[in-house]
């Protein structure tokens, strides 16, 4: 039996080459989306490359939504192995400027749609004694706090202690839940969207902002998706069987702790 993946936030960015990627990998995939299109066609894209793909739209704050989602999952494909979190917003405000229903939009975005959804999948994998994997896709925001991301930084590091929080729930059914602190994906969606509040924190032009964020890292380069893909692998696998409660730096060297 093959086993299944539900990535949320898994229609575009990221979210679509892990996707991708876990088919490859030989997992069936769910992928779950606010915009249902999206998912939609990376769906249909792995289905048409040989794999086995569903699409669901689902918003990850919804408490309804997401557990009609991971029924759908368990009627169209039987079990949940790995759920991977990646629905996630920012917004780069200073402190005095940030407004609060901003800041409470990114807590429900990147922790309480994280919680929801590491909830009803564990319900999952304990009734079908799966010994699943849970993976939440965090930053390194979630070690070092960010100037003008206070609410991005804010939801990251809570989602670490919901992280081992988890790990320790889960350990006696043999549910693993990691955290993953990624370097700055610079060629995706989100950062993409910060430019110009990026080149306002920074006071340089939006065609310097990338080049700065290299200059930061020591391995001099940004963070790709290949590099998330690879250490999710690892982390999803059996070989990864004693890991659990673990916030893993992807980070090229920037955060080290």
């Amino acid at each position: 039996m093959s086993k299944v993946a539900l990535i949320v936030g898994g229609g575009r960015s990221l979210g679509e080459y892990l996707s991708k990627h876990m088919a490859r990998e030989g997992y069936e995939i769910a992928v779950a989306d606010l915009v249902y299109e999206n998912a939609k066609k990376v769906s249909d894209e792995i289905n048409a490359s040989g794999g086995k793909g569903i699409a669901v739209g689902v918003n990850a704050c919804s408490e309804d939504e997401v557990k009609a989602m991971v029924q759908k999952v368990v009627n169209e494909l039987g079990r949940v192995d790995l759920l991977i979190y990646n629905a996630g917003i920012a917004k780069s405000s200073k402190i005095t400027e940030f407004e609060l229903q901003a800041f409470n939009r990114i807590v429900d975005v990147n922790l309480n749609g994280y919680f929801l959804c590491a909830r009803e999948v564990a319900k999952v994998m304990i009734e079908k004694n799966i010994k699943g994997s849970i993976i939440g896709i965090n930053s390194k925001s979630g070690k070092v706090g960010s100037k003008f991301n206070s609410g991005y930084s804010a939801a990251k590091f809570a989602a670490v202690g919901l992280t081992q929080s988890l790990a320790l729930d889960l350990a006696e059914d043999n549910i693993r839940v990691n955290a993953m602190m990624l370097g700055n994906l610079l060629d995706s969606d989100m950062f993409e969207s910060l430019l110009p509040q990026y080149a306002v924190k920074l006071g340089i032009p939006e065609s310097e902002v990338k080049q700065a964020y290299i200059d930061k890292v020591p391995l001099k380069r940004g963070c790709t998706f290949e590099d998330v893909a690879n250490v999710i692998t690892f982390y999803a696998s059996d070989k990864a069987s004693y890991l659990t409660g673990q916030s893993v730096n992807i980070t090229g060297g920037q955060v080290m702790h």
